[in-house]
């Protein structure tokens, strides 16, 4: 079955972490012999150059924030080396035979090793993956967007991050700045799980509510990180997206809830969709969707019962 938001998520929490367990095995106390980097828009750093990392032993794999970093063995002055990988929408890892060939089209990178080569590629049209070389914990950690990391922040850390800006749920858990390593996908599972409508604001949230989201949120990212870690075993994952197709509520607009039953609805911005569920997070209410809400007008149902029986007329049917 076609997935339409199955390309259009960027790797989250889960799956950077599914990635990083998958890596560290593989490169880990491996010597990088090669790095091959194919397309000029991937490297946003010139100093250190690429070659420094070329002969260095990886000393870890780790997830930053939703970029996926690589710890080199220290330079001459004793300070860390890394790359830091961010795959944005449509990066993909792949990892094959030793020696494997850079794809003319959708090749960024291969990084050789003695026991395979890691590459990188983006099937997208404009490319924005991001490969930053670094020198140091403190070039490093001007990459860290500062958000709280949500597995391990404590439930005042996360109040005080939530509560920062007066933003709606959906952004605040979507901002790198306040909560580290969500996006558009697994925020739509956890609002509904937590049974929160996206568009409230944080500061009118009760301390009961936030707690309940603080809760949400870390069992639901744990329990998708064992699921996805379960499904591929010891396989290197492939064509990782935060879309999963047993997912509750995100791309499953119009399909109905598993919590209650009400059809889940969307609200759709630039390339971007926000999938809740009425019965379960707005009181019935319906959000307005900007592009329906101009065409439609006054005509816009504002209810599950207004639009229920708005599909009743367009068919003919009689209500109830």
């Amino acid at each position: 079955m076609f997935h339409p938001l199955r390309e259009r998520n960027v790797p989250e929490l889960p799956e950077i972490a599914l990635y990083v367990e998958a890596l560290r095995p593989r490169v880990v106390g491996h010597v990088l012999q090669d790095l091959r980097v194919r397309s000029p828009s991937l490297l946003r750093t010139v100093d250190p150059p690429v070659s420094t990392l070329v002969g260095r032993t990886v000393a870890d794999v780790f997830a930053l924030q939703k970029r996926i970093a690589f710890r080199f063995e220290p330079d001459l002055a004793g300070e860390p080396l890394f790359a830091v990988v961010h795959l944005m929408i449509t990066g993909r890892f792949q990892w094959l035979k030793p020696g494997a060939q850079v794809p003319r089209k959708t090749g960024h990178a291969a990084f050789d090793f003695d026991d395979g080569t890691l590459l990188l590629t983006e099937q997208a049209t404009r490319k924005r993956a991001a490969l930053h070389v670094l020198k140091g914990e403190a070039a490093l950690a001007e990459l860290h967007r500062g958000g709280v990391e949500p597995l391990s922040a404590t439930p005042g850390a996360f109040a005080e991050a939530l509560r920062r800006e007066n933003r709606t749920l959906k952004r605040a858990l979507t901002d790198p700045r306040l909560v580290s390593g969500v996006g558009n996908a697994h925020s739509d599972e956890i609002l509904l799980e937590a049974r929160l409508s996206p568009v409230q604001l944080t500061r009118n949230l009760s301390d009961a509510e936030v707690e309940r989201l603080w809760e949400t949120t870390r069992a639901s990212l744990t329990r998708w990180s064992a699921r996805l870690r379960e499904e591929w075993g010891d396989r290197f994952p492939t064509k990782v997206t935060a879309f999963h197709p047993e997912m509750m509520a995100h791309g499953k607009f119009g399909q109905p809830c598993p919590q209650c039953g009400s059809p889940i609805q969307r609200i759709r911005y630039a390339d971007r969709e926000t999938n809740y569920c009425p019965g379960c997070q707005t009181d019935g209410k319906l959000l307005a969707d900007r592009a329906l809400s101009r065409l439609l007008g006054k005509d816009w149902p504002r209810t599950l019962e207004e639009m229920e029986d708005h599909i009743d007329q367009r068919s003919g049917r009689k209500p109830g």
